[in-house]
């Protein structure tokens, strides 16, 4: 069959790809998997059961879990192949932000996870007039539970009006609905139709590794990125579309556990988590003490010094992989192909060290609106600090200001009920303006040097790149997250948060005391001072112009809670500054 709306993801895969274990979910301690027939079954009863409740065409139905579970998959399908138009909802967002989306979209249905986000929506409720309903995923007293939609749907006698909408549907029609986290301003509802989504999928199918011997029913996957950000969810339809089971993984604190009963072949991941791992390994690695610290610092040495990416090749590269670094597979479950990154720009330096140990990660790059991917890197065309070759199916220019644009198939429709805003993000010719800055190079890879909206001028008319340098500083075990600020100051400064656990440990080591708190901690001279020579050096690599002249500590961890990061780890760079502004007014000397 052909495919083109993406719900004939999930038929096609039970005609060419049908498995006891499509999906796998955790209930209770236990995993219960769901065969490709009863997804689609499943699918089609929740389809049924929606038409029950009035639902037509183009209604909006939004969807918001803590953790991806089967249920959203068949909700999922359920809706769009009976041409609703789904809402995915970030459930760390606030409840105004709940209530502006709801209303933005007009949503009528809401089904959710589990009681802390049922209390989030139902403070919203009463504000919603288009809002009929809310059903939750799990058992929960008093609440409207999703089986009663399955219930609804029993009968297939009403069977046949689900297949003629499906059939009566366009790939040019709506799907989706996804609202953008943003770093500033009121989400934007970004339209995605079914073909912006399939071709996305399709374009990248050929990036993604075949391992000679490996069948498609060998393959597993974990996911555990938020099934409601565009990046996950292009990846789930790709891992349907090549019949790959999917466990769903219960929670960010429980991966470790996940990783070592699933054993997965293939994970997405984001820079964040990648460094979150490494600051773990070294940590174990450096502490073990004697003999074990030693050949583990030297494992790095070799590893660092190997020029050619790959499989270890000399005596002394066997040797590290052997004691070393085969125990970092091993952590990984022991059968990874490879972890597909996004998001956000991964540190070189990582990349060449995961790579090295035998963890081959693909890095790529794109956006909500562009479904989302627009270039990665693929095997045996991997080069570190580029997001690789641009999918054959679109067309990327580089503007003469150095953005990024990008025209094709998988671009998004335009931002819902906001024309102006729609206009404003297209060029004259029709190219989206994608907001970073790069350059593709002789090679074809494309480099992203910065977002054109976080750049800024100093006083003195100089440009500074705050993600470069970020990056940069994050090469530090000091520093967890660290913000480059002084736009139309005379100098760049930075708050920084360290890392709290590594700085508690250094102190140990050297008799210092720092305190035990966060705020204890961000008030040490000594950590100050000590963070100042990591700063020092970084120094050293730039320009006169944007080096770090002064920094302060936060007292605090930066958090999606506190609101200081996207879902996707990112920062929210005005809600940082606001938040420190004290600290910001006591670098440059302002009076409050």
């Amino acid at each position: 069959m052909s495919i083109k709306r993406i719900f004939d993801f999930a038929h096609e895969a039970l005609q060419k790809y049908p498995q006891d274990e499509m999906f796998i979910t955790k209930y209770d301690g236990k995993w219960e998997k769901t065969s490709t027939n009863e997804f689609c079954h499943l699918g089609n009863q929740i389809s049924r059961g929606l038409l029950k409740l009035g639902i037509k065409p183009g209604d909006k139905i939004a969807l918001i879990t803590t953790a991806s579970r089967t249920e959203w998959a068949v909700m999922d399908l359920g809706i769009s192949q009976i041409g609703a138009v789904s809402v995915p909802v970030y459930p760390s967002i606030s409840s105004d932000d709940f209530e502006y989306i709801f209303n933005n979209a007009e949503v009528q249905y809401c089904f959710l996870s589990d009681k802390d986000l049922l209390d989030k929506v139902s403070k919203i409720k009463q504000n919603v007039p288009t809002l009929k309903g809310v059903f939750s995923f799990d058992k929960i007293e008093g609440t409207a539970n999703w089986k009663e939609v399955l219930d609804l749907g029993k009968d297939d006698d009403t069977q046949s009006e689900v297949d003629d909408l499906s059939q009566s549907i366009n790939s040019e029609d709506l799907a989706t609905i996804i609202y953008t986290s943003g770093t500033t301003g009121k989400p934007k509802g970004v339209m995605l139709t079914h073909q912006n989504i399939v071709s996305n999928v399709i374009a990248s199918n050929t990036r993604i590794p075949r391992v000679k011997g490996m069948d498609y029913q060998d393959i597993k996957i974990l996911s555990f990125l938020p099934i409601c950000h565009i990046f996950e969810r292009m990846l789930f339809y790709l891992y349907q579309y090549n019949g790959y089971s999917i466990h769903f993984a219960e929670s960010i604190e429980k991966m470790g556990e996940n990783i070592k009963e699933v054993q997965p072949h293939i994970m997405s991941v984001v820079p964040r988590l990648i460094e979150k791992v490494y600051d773990k390994i070294y940590d174990k690695g450096t502490s073990a003490g004697g003999l074990k610290s030693k050949i583990f610092l030297w494992a790095l040495g070799v590893n660092k010094a190997k020029m050619q990416l790959g499989k270890p090749s000399g005596l002394k590269e066997i040797i590290a992989d052997k004691l070393v670094f085969s125990k970092w597979r091993e952590g990984l479950g022991g059968n990874i192909i490879t972890l597909v990154s996004g998001s956000a720009a991964l540190a070189p330096r990582l990349n060449k060290l995961f790579q090295n140990a035998g963890i081959p990660i693909l890095e790529g790059y794109g956006l909500t609106e562009t479904s989302p991917v627009i270039s990665v890197n693929s095997f045996g065309k991997i080069k570190l600090g580029t997001v690789g070759h641009v999918l054959e199916n679109l067309n990327v220019k580089i503007q003469e200001d150095g953005e990024i644009t990008v025209k094709g198939p998988s671009v998004f429709k335009g931002y819902f009920k906001n024309e102006e805003q729609t206009a404003e993000a297209f060029t004259p010719e029709g190219f989206f303006r994608t907001g970073d800055i790069g350059h593709i190079d002789d090679e074809g890879y494309l480099h992203i040097t910065d977002r054109k909206k976080e750049m800024f001028k100093t006083s003195g008319g100089k440009y500074i790149a705050p993600q470069v340098i970020e990056n940069q500083a994050k090469g530090s075990k000091f520093i967890e997250q660290v913000m480059v600020v002084g736009d139309g100051e005379k100098m760049p400064c930075a708050f920084i948060q360290p890392d709290f656990n590594f700085a508690k440990h250094w102190a140990e080591r050297k008799a210092i005391n720092i305190g035990t708190t966060p705020e204890e901690m961000a008030k040490s001279p000594e950590l100050k001072e000590r963070i100042g020579k990591e700063i020092a050096y970084l120094n050293t690599k730039l320009g006169n112009w944007e080096q770090i002249k002064k920094f302060e500590l936060t007292p605090e961890v930066w958090t999606i809670e506190l609101g200081l990061l996207t879902p996707t780890l990112k920062l929210k760079r005005k809600a940082v500054k606001e938040r420190y502004l004290k600290l910001y007014n006591a670098m440059y000397g302002h009076t409050e």
